[in-house]
């Protein structure tokens, strides 16, 4: 896989607005946030797409939405509600080939999303 704009992030090459961090996990906030609140959690082994994931990493992917879930709720929104996605290549709507779990909360989320 490609060097990526996450791996940089990880590596602390590149700033971001960390706000979870645990030996398989990093979030972030988006830097072209699309709701009040909108945070990136990515896997720190990087994956290129969800077509990528092999059934050994069933785990991380459990991982990634059980941190979303807790930064929900240590947040406050968890109770009004949040979207939690994940993108898979060009049309997916991915544009870092990372794989990572968008949360977007503070705001209505409408269906279909666009």
């Amino acid at each position: 896989m490609s060097d990526t704009l996450f791996s940089r992030i990880i590596r602390r090459e590149i700033p971001a607005d960390i706000v979870f961090e645990d030996e398989h996990v990093l979030a972030f906030r988006d830097i072209q946030p699309q709701a009040p609140v909108h945070v990136l959690f990515i896997p720190k082994n990087p994956i290129a797409t969800l077509n990528d994931v092999a059934p050994c990493d069933a785990e991380l992917l459990g991982r990634l939405m059980l941190a979303a879930a807790d930064f929900a709720r240590q947040q406050g929104f968890a109770d009004q509600g949040y979207r939690v996605v994940m993108n898979c290549n060009r049309d997916g709507g991915q544009s870092v080939y990372h794989i990572h779990l968008h949360l977007l909360a503070g705001r209505q989320m409408v269906w279909p999303p666009g």
